[in-house]
């Protein structure tokens, strides 16, 4: 019952950064966490970041920490992924989530996902 928008996709080179966006509308008081998630070609469905309704529960996959920041802001009902230090193997296609918790497990299941946004990352 939340729809998910996700923008700031594209083509970058390693180094580069990148910022994607995910805007919420539809029932957003049901949204209590949100997130990102990332399926590469040929691969399964990977975690990114999670955080929790007021940002005092953030999670990171290990191959992002120190790389990446989620963040929200809850006026504009959107949730932010800035993206540094971009590496070829970050290249995916980057789907927003909303779920009941900011844990990663529990985010997974979630049926509110973005259409995703595309990002490259050449070498």
């Amino acid at each position: 019952q939340v729809q998910l928008v996700e923008s700031g996709g594209g083509l970058v080179q390693a180094g580069d950064s990148l910022r994607l966006s995910c805007a919420a509308s539809g029932r957003t008081l049901t949204t209590n966490a949100m997130g990102w998630f990332r399926q590469a070609p040929g691969k399964g469905r990977e975690f990114v970041a999670t955080i929790s309704r007021s940002g005092g529960s953030i999670y990171y996959a290990d191959s992002v920490k120190g790389r990446f920041t989620i963040s929200r802001d809850n006026a504009k009902n959107t949730v932010y992924l800035q993206m540094n230090s971009l590496k070829p193997e970050d290249t995916a296609v980057y789907y927003c989530a909303a779920g009941l918790a900011a844990t990663p497990q529990i985010m997974a299941i979630t049926t509110n996902w973005g259409q995703g946004t595309q990002v490259t990352v050449s070498s």
